[in-house]
């Protein structure tokens, strides 16, 4: 189904309230914050957007075009296309989203309620001409992650959720109702965990002894279960990876997603799409070279600098890519 009619941000602003936005950023470190200023971001941020300046240079932003941020998250990348003279249509399933969003009093800014998989029809809702690009920030975002109470995160005690949209299943009733041999492959094939047989036979064991409805009791099942040695994180690391990927369906909306911005992107637009794991950039990878009308621009993917990385420990895992859409 798709969203809500959108609407534009400078009429919502209006008595809306909000905090200072953060920025996306990837999901293997989600206890860790780096704060800095700049384009794009609130002086009392305490999240900045990955590969901020890179975006916008891959993007080739153009005052007066239209650009779609398909994953609005707190807003950074939006602000900074804005700051930029573009027009903005953001996209964002998240329920807290809108709010957020209502507090940039911009007239270039219209934001759609909904998921990106079906970026290409929310955008026709907006209205605007085509776009001249569309950035594709992928993974959880800082905010999310920091939220207790929304369960992504297994250095934060809270419920075990998971669900970007808040509809559907939990990760919790994942947990609960999978069987051993379905938890094992959700662990293999969405967190590339090598361990998955052993971890879900743990995870099995526990529940039968208590039900498992937190994050802090989950990660505490896996790491008593995982073999001991060296590690570089957490070894419940990928349990979360998978069930977050698992419950809000990631790699199949993110296939439909770059399916439908293909499609709306004006000739010579660009196709922005940063990803934190190998799951992620192998679609994209495989998409952006068997598309018929996008020409890569980047043979391999483009990281972080150190210096971000210092600055921002979470844009170690971000790949960008970037294609160009050929005209007919």
């Amino acid at each position: 189904m798709i969203a809500p009619v959108p609407f534009p941000i400078a009429a919502a602003a209006h008595g809306a309230g909000g905090a200072g936005p953060s920025g996306r950023s990837g999901p293997t470190d989600p206890a860790g914050a780096g704060g800095a200023s700049g384009p794009g971001v609130a002086p009392d941020a305490p999240h900045v957007p990955v590969m901020l300046e890179r975006c916008l240079e891959t993007l080739d932003v153009q005052p007066g075009r239209w650009y779609v941020d398909a994953t609005f998250g707190a807003g950074g990348h939006t602000r900074a296309l804005l700051a930029r003279g573009a027009k903005v249509v953001a996209v964002d399933r998240d329920p807290d989203a809108a709010t957020r969003a209502a507090a940039i009093a911009d007239d270039a800014l219209v934001f759609v309620p909904g998921d990106f998989r079906d970026v290409e029809a929310l955008v026709a809702s907006a209205g605007v001409p085509a776009p001249h690009g569309v950035l594709m920030d992928l993974g959880v975002s800082s905010m999310q992650l920091d939220e207790a109470d929304r369960g992504f995160a297994f250095r934060h005690d809270g419920p075990l959720d998971m669900r970007m949209s808040g509809a559907g299943r939990s990760a919790a009733d994942v947990v609960a109702d999978a069987s051993e041999a379905e938890l094992a492959a959700i662990l293999y094939r969405y967190g590339e965990e090598r361990h998955s047989r052993r971890l879900a036979a743990a995870i099995v064991r526990a529940r039968g002894d208590e039900p498992i409805r937190t994050t802090a009791r989950l990660a505490d099942v896996v790491a008593a279960a995982y073999p001991g040695g060296p590690r570089r994180d957490h070894p419940a690391r990928r349990t979360f990876q998978a069930l977050r990927i698992y419950v809000n369906d990631e790699l199949a909306a993110l296939q439909e997603g770059l399916e439908g911005a293909a499609r709306l992107l004006a000739p010579d637009g660009r196709l922005v799409v940063l990803t934190y794991h190998s799951l992620e950039d192998r679609i994209v990878k495989r998409f952006f070279r068997d598309a018929a009308r996008l020409t890569p621009l980047t043979k391999k993917p483009e990281t972080a600098s150190e210096a971000e990385i210092d600055r921002n420990p979470r844009a170690r895992a971000a790949k960008l890519r970037v294609a160009r859409k050929e005209p007919a």
